[in-house]
């Protein structure tokens, strides 16, 4: 996987954004990984890693250049379906996130820079394998066709949103889709998934369960106890790590001092890759491979995408106080996974300027219209707040219910209630 001669630089912010060049291994910064390797095929065998840190550090898996002598052994209409579901879900975070910014939703969390490790490995699954998501992995839903109305109708809580308003925006679920609905707290969704991988080798089916977290996720103790028992109870999962460089404002620097994150699966038993995130075509082949050894060696398998957060970590966030403004444009402008795709489609001929200026045009005229609708329609009745928990509702609960009702009966025009439905 590593190639003859190749070498890693390690990309320190300043004016200049002079690389400096390490000899050995994947250089680790404060802000990501990036490599100058040259990459003339995609690369689609995997390497085992077998031991943590060291001198070389852990190779990284690539895809292929912008203008590769044999290009990658997708067809036209998948890259496109790649390229699409990328740019899309660029435009509805670039509204939403000025939809927040207006005060018109509470909260948002953006996937600048990060699209082609979801929509990347969306892709090699199979849609009935279960996705456990954190909160950065709506590319997953997007690719499998979940429509732009239920997303904002979820960031909006409005009467479509299949949550009824009860969560936080951005924490989406669809049991269509085989998508679990995303929660806060970090990492508890890793011991989930192991269980729910458990629960299908023992129904002998043949699908995956994939789980996706960050680097920070990684250095909880769910992680820990979620990575052994996928081992020893040899479960068909895929372990999905986004290592974008940032834990909100905690660097990797601060996060930990062994060689990332695929450096641990060894310890624990764990087939364990690292992959260019900003790179579709390796994100693509790792995960491919690791779904097949998953379902077919009852194989747990642990990938860690090296990749850049671009934007803040939500709108709570003001990332300016913990990087630089170039060390952001860096990444933006000279490794964004959507330009490295849209280049490469450019030089195959499947694209050009006129196909991207129209399909710029119609995502956002598509992503709009799904956002005025939202805005126009109510919020659930406050009282599903005590529905879809027990199937008979117990006497406190009710007691509760009844307390809502004469609050609102008597201070009802203190509240917005226009905006509810009866």
């Amino acid at each position: 996987m590593q190639q003859s001669g190749t070498r890693y630089t390690k990309h320190v912010p300043s004016t200049r954004m002079t690389p400096q060049t390490c000899a050995v291994g994947v250089s680790k910064t404060h802000h990501g990984w990036t490599c100058n390797a040259p990459r003339t095929r995609e690369q689609t065998v995997l390497c085992h890693v077998s031991g943590g840190g060291g001198a070389r550090g852990t190779p990284c898996l690539l895809g292929s250049t912008p203008t590769p002598p044999a290009p990658p052994q997708l067809p036209k209409e998948l890259v496109l379906k790649l390229y699409k579901t990328m740019t899309l879900l660029n435009t509805m975070d670039r509204i939403l996130y000025e939809s927040q910014r207006q005060g018109r939703i509470s909260f948002y969390m953006t996937n600048y820079g990060e699209e082609g490790t979801h929509v990347g490995s969306a892709a090699a699954l199979d849609d009935t394998d279960l996705v456990f998501g954190q909160y950065r992995e709506a590319g997953v839903l997007m690719y499998r066709g979940y429509p732009l109305d239920l997303f904002m109708a979820q960031c909006y809580g409005n009467v479509s949103d299949p949550g009824k308003g009860r969560q936080m925006p951005v924490h989406y679920g669809c049991r269509d889709r085989h998508f679990v609905t995303i929660s806060s707290p970090l990492a508890t969704q890793i011991p989930q998934a192991v269980g729910a991988a458990y629960a299908i080798k023992r129904a002998d089916a043949n699908r995956a369960v994939i789980c996706y977290f960050g680097e920070g996720a990684a250095s909880e103790g769910d992680a820990h106890a979620g990575f052994n028992f996928a081992a020893t109870l040899e479960c068909p999962i895929v372990f999905f790590c986004r290592n974008n460089g940032y834990a909100i404002s905690t660097p990797t620097s601060e996060q930990y001092r062994g060689d990332g994150i695929a450096a641990r699966g060894p310890g624990y038993g764990l087939m364990s890759i690292r992959v260019d995130g900003n790179d579709v075509f390796a994100v693509y082949n790792a995960t491919k491979e690791a779904r097949r050894r998953a379902v077919a060696e009852n194989q747990p398998f642990l990938i860690e995408a090296m990749t850049y957060r671009i934007g803040h970590h939500s709108t709570s966030d003001d990332s300016s106080a913990y990087r630089s403004v170039d060390e952001v444009n860096y990444w933006d402008k000279q490794d964004h996974p959507i330009s490295r795709l849209r280049h490469y489609m450019l030089n195959r001929g499947w694209w050009d300027e006129e196909e991207e200026k129209g399909w710029r045009k119609s995502s956002r005229k598509m992503v709009m219209e799904a956002f005025e609708q939202a805005e126009r329609k109510l919020k659930p009745n406050p009282q599903l707040l005590f529905s879809d928990v027990y199937r008979e509702m117990p006497p406190h609960l009710r007691r509760q219910r009844a307390a809502l009702e004469r609050h609102l009966q008597h201070y009802g025009e203190h509240y917005p209630l226009e905006h509810f439905e009866k």
